[in-house]
């Protein structure tokens, strides 16, 4: 048995995993403490080594590494934190002081990519197209990311922002984004943005969830109006990853990722802006939920 050790930072929860090996990857341990950013990023580290001392006085196994699903990306060249929304681990040297802690070698990705390879290795990917050389794993929710998986290994990139397509440029209409750019694929189909733009059109505020049920009963025109945005940048916004990556597959997960719509309507609209006659990538739904983060970080 060769168990690989995985964490994932959440904004509420760390959560560690081991799992009995890469190739049979079976849950042998599970467990959840509490992140409690607001005490600090000592806190944090703190935590870290609580869930590992945990893990191994359960099991009695200890890690010869482990991987780490982060919020935001750890700068390569810098070798600090970048982009995170647990804003305290921005600018820190993350990974530096957890293997200062725990005296072992660590790898890390942002959750997006996380996602991705998860799904590769034991989600969707792996039970329907096992021999997918080429995975984009998109993540639309409260935000939106993306992770690339290229024969089995994940692409960070050169900067530490590969996969990051909520911040290409989309179209004006959405708006100034936080980053500092204006009409950031987030500012237009991200949950939140949707919601918002019902809002600013209908005067009313609703979830997300409610107002593609109204359009699907063709009885609130600001409905599908917010909808067939949607349909139409996603189009726009994955074609152009399409026709720079050329992936066999994309998974769409986070809660924008829930709408059957996407996978018929958004296809289609996907299908005009391919530079070619036909689209063959395949998009799939996520099988593994929200343990997809703490999967792909042991797979790191």
């Amino acid at each position: 048995m060769d168990p690989i050790w995985g964490i994932d930072m959440g904004g509420t929860k760390i959560e560690g995993v081991i799992l009995e090996s890469r190739d049979n990857p079976i849950v042998l341990k599970r467990i959840r403490v509490p992140t409690e950013a607001h005490l600090g990023y000592s806190h944090i580290i703190d935590q870290i080594a609580k869930l590992v001392d945990v893990l191994m006085a359960e099991t009695g196994f200890k890690p010869k590494s482990i991987g780490f699903s982060t919020p935001g990306a750890l700068d390569p060249n810098t070798q600090r934190m970048k982009n995170s929304n647990t804003t305290c681990l921005n600018n820190m040297h993350f990974k530096k002081n957890i293997e200062e802690m725990l005296g072992i070698p660590i790898k890390m990705a942002n959750d997006a990519n996380c996602f991705a390879i998860a799904e590769t290795k034991m989600g969707t990917i792996q039970e329907k197209m096992p021999d997918a050389n080429v995975v984009f794993g998109v993540i639309m929710g409260s935000g939106v990311g993306g992770g690339i998986v290229v024969n089995g290994q994940v692409i960070n990139g050169k900067q530490g922002i590969g996969g990051e397509w909520g911040h290409n440029f989309l179209d004006e209409s959405g708006g100034d984004c936080y980053c500092g750019k204006v009409g950031c694929v987030e500012r237009i189909i991200s949950g939140i943005s949707l919601e918002k733009y019902y809002e600013s059109i209908s005067g009313n505020h609703k979830k997300l969830k409610e107002i593609v049920t109204l359009h699907k009963e063709g009885s609130d025109k600001f409905a599908t109006q917010t909808v067939e945005r949607l349909l139409k940048y996603f189009g726009k916004g994955i074609a152009s990853i399409i026709n720079i990556l050329d992936p066999d597959a994309i998974v769409i997960g986070g809660g924008v990722g829930n709408i059957d719509l996407l996978y018929t309507e958004g296809v289609k609209e996907v299908e005009k802006h391919v530079f070619n006659t036909r689209l063959d990538t395949v998009f799939l739904k996520p099988k593994l939920g929200d343990s997809a983060g703490v999967f792909g970080a042991a797979f790191l």
